[in-house]
Order: structure tokens, then C-alpha cells, then sequence
């Protein structure tokens, strides 16, 4: 199994990061055991890093500059981009995020790679909605909506009766305003989260 040739139908399919799976779909006749061993030679020379256990980027004969919001999307699925990372992308916060942050109906995780930290906050599957798929970087990202970035935010803020106050909060008045209340108030009752507060600080 050459390394070439993998890598040309990877990139021909826009698979810069993929797992051995995504390999065999494209090889079906391939034998795994052998794969995986190429996969780890490949490794060792630099020509693939790992990202997490089974999941790789393509970095030989040349790297793509990839968004961090797509490398999320790839680490831990089903997931989207939400809270501070999408705050921050819609300017309704000003600082940006240390760590991608993402919404998730699996456990909570975090990982860390060359990229940086990535954290994923769990959430009941009825209310994973509100998300949308953005073209960003010539990458394609599971992306909240501003609204429902921030009702997980304020979900999460006051998660267990949490002590909050909504004036403390860095947020931006003017991309606030221009949220829509209708979605507003349709994600909110996901979570039965009251938003008297959110409209009187407008």
C-alpha cells in the first residue's frame, strides 16, 4: 500500500483528516491489519499526525492551513461549534476563546493536539438543533447560530443553580441586538431558561 497514492484520492476527496475507515471506503479490498501498519509507519516518517487515536491529518508532501472549528467538528462527532468559540465568531464577546468549544449529545471531553484544546460540553439530544452548516477557510463547519451560541452559553452558566449575573458579562449590546427573539425564545424553552433578564439588559 503506497503512501502516494492514498494520499492523492485523500486529497482529490478533500479527506485532509480521516480515519482508517475512511481509508477502507475507498479501498474495500485492503486489508486493515496491514493498513494500520502502514498508517503508523507513516506516522513515524511525518507524513500524517495524529490528531487523537485513529483520526489523522495529512501534513506530507504539504499541509493545509485547516480551521480549528473544522478540526472539532472531525475529533468528536456528532458535535457543533457553539458558546465562547461562536460568541466570539459572532462578536457577541470580544475575547477569543482559548479553546474551541462545542456542543455534544456524547460525554464530555476535551483533547489537545499540535492545534491546541478542544472542549466539548454534553447536552440532552433534544435540544441539539440550531445549528447550521458554514463556509469558512474553504471548510464546511457545524456551526451554532448566534442564538443558540448564546442560550448554551447562558444554559451552561447557569447549570446546577449557578450564581449568574448577566451584567458581568462581557457581552456585546449591539450584536445582542440584533439576535432574533423568536429563536431566542424557541431555544431557550429547550433548556427552561426564563430570558427576562436578557431582554431587560437590552
Amino acid at each position: 500500500m503506497r503512501f502516494e497514492n492514498i494520499y492523492k484520492v485523500l486529497e482529490k476527496n478533500s479527506y485532509y483528516i480521516f480515519s482508517r475507515g475512511d481509508v477502507l471506503s475507498f479501498y474495500p479490498e485492503a486489508d486493515e491489519g496491514n493498513l494500520k501498519k502502514a498508517i503508523y509507519r507513516w506516522k513515524k516518517s511525518g507524513r500524517l499526525y495524529s490528531l487523537k487515536r485513529g483520526l489523522y491529518e495529512l501534513t506530507y508532501p504539504r499541509a493545509r492551513d485547516i480551521p480549528d472549528m473544522y478540526i472539532a467538528n472531525k475529533l468528536y462527532a456528532p458535535s457543533y461549534v457553539s458558546l465562547e468559540t461562536a460568541m466570539s465568531y459572532y462578536s457577541i464577546i470580544p475575547e477569543v476563546s482559548m479553546a474551541v468549544t462545542s456542543i455534544t449529545t456524547k460525554p464530555t471531553r476535551k483533547f489537545r493536539n499540535k492545534h491546541g484544546l478542544f472542549s466539548y460540553r454534553t447536552i440532552k439530544s433534544y435540544a441539539f438543533t440550531g445549528y447550521f452548516v458554514e463556509r469558512y477557510k474553504n471548510f464546511d463547519i457545524l456551526i451554532a447560530e448566534p442564538e443558540k451560541a448564546l442560550i448554551d452559553y447562558l444554559y451552561f452558566k447557569t447549570y446546577h443553580d449557578k450564581k449568574f449575573e448577566l451584567k458581568d458579562e462581557r457581552l456585546d449590546r449591539e450584536a445582542l441586538s440584533g439576535l432574533k427573539r423568536r429563536k431566542l425564545d424557541r431555544y431557550a424553552k429547550l433548556y427552561g431558561i426564563n430570558l427576562r433578564e436578557l431582554y431587560a439588559y437590552l
